[in-house]
This record gives structure tokens, sequence and C-alpha cells, in this order.
């Protein structure tokens, strides 16, 4: 599941292309300003749509430069209410990867995405499937394959590993995987996690998750 930031300070905008969004089965985190997006530059996030015009000092310009210098790579579409060629040039000179001009038709706009996610992840773009160390994980239909084969994962299971996936690299602790795949309501012990990663692995021994002993866990990004 592909995870996209939205920058957008017309909240009845915001809501509706995030409806639009999710309703493709996106993940979707909203920011109305650029001090509250910086924050979220180096998180997990596989898209950007950034406005040009935002309130307080952070504007989708300085967001732009600031993203570019985390991850060069990272897709960005930019949007703008002026339409004017001087915003495009701007943006694309600055390393935008699309650009949208207001008002834009939130189709208009999620056929952009797609495509722009194609582009930049052929691999789990084709079909939402993706090919990770010998499986394929289909994210429509929640199954994982090996050789053509079904590996039987619960359902618990299945989600600690799509939270892997998606945190490709990054040490989490047993309570923050706790709180991620069973939920903030769940009064356990964090032992259980233990117990279900001790289960993947059986099943699936060719994901390489390092154990960070006493902290929790981590999948490596080089199995990929």
């Amino acid at each position: 599941m592909f995870r996209i930031a939205l920058v957008e300070d017309e909240k009845n905008l915001s809501s509706l292309v995030e409806k639009y969004l999710k309703n493709e089965g996106y993940e979707v985190i909203t920011f109305f300003n650029g001090e509250d997006a910086r924050d979220s530059i180096d998180s997990n996030i596989d898209l950007w749509i950034l406005d040009i015009m935002l309130p307080g000092i952070v504007s989708g310009y300085d967001l732009l430069r600031e993203i570019r210098e985390s991850n060069p790579r990272m897709p960005i579409i930019f949007t703008s209410a002026r339409d004017q060629d001087i915003d495009k040039v701007m943006g694309l000179e600055l390393g935008s990867d699309d650009y949208v001009a207001k008002p834009y038709s939130p189709r208009e706009l999620i056929l952009r995405v797609k495509n722009l996610l194609f582009r930049s992840y052929p691999k789990e773009s084709k079909n939402n499937v993706l090919e990770f160390s010998g499986y394929l994980i289909d994210f429509d239909k929640r199954i994982v394959l090996q050789n053509d084969e079904n590996v039987n994962l619960t359902s618990k299971e299945y989600d600690l590993l799509l939270f892997l996936l998606k945190n490709k690299g990054k040490a989490f602790s047993r309570e923050q995987i706790l709180n991620n795949v069973w939920g903030d309501d769940y009064y356990g012990s964090d032992r259980v996690v233990d117990d279900l990663m001790r289960r993947l692995r059986q099943k699936m021994p060719n994901i390489n998750v390092e154990t960070i002993y006493g902290y929790g866990y981590r999948l490596l990004v080089w199995s990929d």
C-alpha cells in the first residue's frame, strides 16, 4: 500500500482529494501548512502532493527543496491556483515530477498519481503486487505466494508483514510494533510480538528480519 502525503491548506479540497486517494487504496496523511509537513519529510512516504501557496513561513517551494535534499528520487506533484507559467517552471526546475493547475478534477489528479507511482515504483505498482525476497505479496487480495504456492499467513501475520514492508530499514521497538499491528487499545504483553515474529519467520524464512536485542526488530532493506 502506497503512502501519500497531501499538503493542502484548503480543507474542503484536502478532504475531497483525501477521499479519492483512499478510495483507490492509498494510505493518506494530510497537512494544512508547510511547518507540519516539514516535520514528516524523513517519514516513510511514497509520494508528495504539494500546494505552492501555503500559510505560514514554509512555502511549497521550500518543502520541495528540502524533500529533494532528503530524497532526490521522491515522486512529487505540485499544485497551484495561479496557473502561471512561472509557477510551473519554478516547480519543475526545483525537481517536481508533475504539475497540476487549480481548479483541477480529483480524477485527473488520481490519474497523475497512478502514473507517477507506476513510473517510480514499477514492481510495487504492477497489479498492486510486490516482489520481495522470492515472494509475491498481493496487497489487494492479502495473500503471499512463493513459487506459485500460497504462504498461509494468519491475519495478524500478514499485518505484521505489511508493517515491516512499509517501513523497510527502520528499527521499531516491540511497543511500537504492538501499537501498529494490534492497536493502541491492546493491553497485553509485548511478548506477543516475539511470538508473532517467530511464526512469520518460520513461514517466510527468506525475509531478513534483524533482531535488535533489548529493543525490537528491523526488516533489512538489502534483502529486497
